[in-house]
């Protein structure tokens, strides 16, 4: 009984804290908790959706679509081999997305957002050629990596936000475990990529 609420909760935070809502979570925190939070609402709810088409409906649409129509289910999704055409799939979205966030001129802390959730999904991409890695772990890390950034651009304490973001991540990457979605190697390797693919293009770009 207690194995069956474990996993169940597991499920649930998988599916939470799935990769595709990571740059959506960061645009809402921006908006409500920076100086954004004085933008017009039509304004906000205008980023908001476009960053919700473009990481979260489009990605997930095409590579339903592409398991559709390759005969795939979606078990079939985890292996290393047929991994490639989906982060394809979700790095066209993100820079079709990163392309016209600049388009329409939204501030810059913003892009280096979308801009690090897509050197992430690269790096994920490349690495994949050679081992699997947990790409939740990637996102939860890089949260955790573009909170410190933030952290030192901004000039702002962040120790309360980084022990609800460290606790999150842990989270996620036992959920992963427990559902043997990912060995410890491939959540630890993960987490590592993102929080170094978050922290450093947030500081440098």
């Amino acid at each position: 009984m207690k194995d069956k609420y474990l996993i169940y909760g597991a499920k649930v935070l998988s599916i939470l804290f799935a990769p595709f809502y990571f740059s959506l979570l960061a645009f809402i925190i921006m908006l409500v908790f920076s100086y954004m939070k004085m933008l017009p609402l039509n304004y906000k709810l205008l980023i908001l959706g476009l960053v919700y088409c473009f990481t979260v409906v489009l990605p997930l649409l095409g590579i339903a679509s592409y398991r559709k129509l390759s005969g795939l289910r979606r078990h079939q999704m985890t292996k290393r081999e047929l991994r490639t055409v989906p982060y394809v799939i979700v790095i066209i979205c993100y820079s079709c997305c990163l392309v016209l966030m600049q388009n329409i001129h939204i501030p810059h802390f913003m892009i280096s957002v979308l801009t690090g959730a897509l050197v992430i999904e690269i790096l994920c991409a490349v690495i994949n050629r050679w081992m699997r890695i947990s790409t939740h772990a990637a996102a939860a890390g890089a949260m955790n990596g573009a909170l410190l950034a933030f952290s030192i651009l901004f000039n702002f304490n962040p120790i309360g936000w980084l022990c609800l973001t460290l606790i999150i991540c842990g989270m996620v990457g036992s959920s992963r475990i427990i559902l043997r979605q990912h060995s410890l190697k491939e959540v630890n390797w993960g987490t590592l990529v993102g929080f170094l693919g978050g922290f450093l293009t947030i500081l440098l770009i």
